[in-house]
């Protein structure tokens, strides 16, 4: 336990970051304004950037994730580059630190499961990034179909073409979150996967429709590419009794009930908050109450889209649009 400046025991939680692009620079904000954590410091092996952020935040910066952890720290956010995922986080863990690694939690499902293997030995508290499930939005959408019987989703979540381009394409960077937020609104597994996917532009699939059945019956697809000029993000759940639409950037949740014979129905407007996702984040990251099978579970799904034999044949030859006659 450290020591205050008056000598007194300071019981904040120490805390880092590793990787401060710009999701990492969002966590270090976030972090430095939690009252019960004190932010250690950042490490990025770009100096100009650790140095930016550690200057507006006011902590130490560190050229690597060692040097980190000899400063002495209880927990870690892992914001690189999704290759270094599995180094960073067994290098924490090996060290007994909590780990908040950003979505999604590996490159691949057998990385991502020595990452959970190891954390359970370590007995360590470990989360996967997956932010969207603290949407005020998602969370309003969540409350209006709860102990609904849901018939079908449908998810669109499209933007431009990111301006740093990953090692992975648009199934893993944008997708995952929405087979997450499937998995935990229908509080079920996906058993059947029907991938499309396309490479327009990059040399990863830069758009995809995805359908899935869940194994509770429900009907889900995810539209989602970089080729779009403007960022959405959608969601439209049909139930037995509701029908809701919600934009998750607007914050604002339309549910349509009590239809009638006749084609009427009435519509209200829900009551979304207003807390910013990250924070309630990192927050209940700090209270250490979840793991990170849901993060591997939903990359699985990702990995499976992406493993699809005739999608990949798709991918390699994209034949000439066809002039419909008739």
């Amino acid at each position: 336990m450290m020591q205050s400046a008056d000598g007194r025991a300071d019981r904040r939680l120490r805390v880092g970051v590793v990787g401060v692009g710009v999701m990492g620079s969002n966590h270090a904000r976030v972090l430095a304004d939690l009252a019960d954590v004190h932010l250690v410091g950042v490490a990025d092996p770009d100096g100009d950037q650790r140095n930016f952020v550690s200057g507006a935040l006011g902590c130490a910066a560190f050229s690597d994730v060692d040097a980190l952890l000899v400063e002495g720290v209880d927990a870690l956010t892992i914001a690189a580059p999704t290759h270094l995922h599995r180094e960073l986080a067994l290098r924490c863990i090996a060290r007994g630190v909590h780990v908040l690694v950003e979505k999604p939690i590996a490159p691949s499902v057998e990385e991502g499961r020595a990452i959970i293997a190891a954390a359970r030995r370590a007995r360590v508290a470990l989360m996967v990034g997956h932010v969207e499930r603290f949407n005020p939005t998602v969370e309003a959408i969540k409350d209006a179909i709860r102990d609904e019987d849901i018939l079908s989703i449908a998810i669109t979540r499209v933007g431009p073409f990111p301006p740093r381009m990953s090692n992975v394409g648009v199934v893993i960077d944008l997708a995952v979150h929405d087979i997450d937020l499937i998995r935990w609104f229908t509080e079920s597994e996906i058993a059947e996967v029907q991938p499309q996917l396309s490479s327009a532009i990059a040399e990863r699939e830069d758009i995809a429709l995805l359908q899935f059945r869940t194994a509770s019956g429900v009907l889900a697809h995810i539209n989602t590419n970089w080729l779009t000029p403007f960022k959405a993000r959608n969601v439209v759940i049909a139930t037995r009794n509701k029908y809701i639409t919600g934009d998750l950037l607007t914050r604002q949740v339309t549910e349509c009930f009590g239809f009638q014979p006749d084609g009427s129905y009435s519509m209200r407007h829900l009551s979304v908050g207003h807390a910013e996702p990250l924070r309630a984040e990192l927050q209940a990251f700090v209270a250490a109450i979840r793991s990170g099978e849901e993060g591997v579970a939903s990359l699985e799904i990702a990995i499976r889209c992406l493993e699809s034999r005739a999608m990949a044949e798709l991918a390699r030859r994209r034949p000439a649009p066809r002039r419909l006659t008739g």
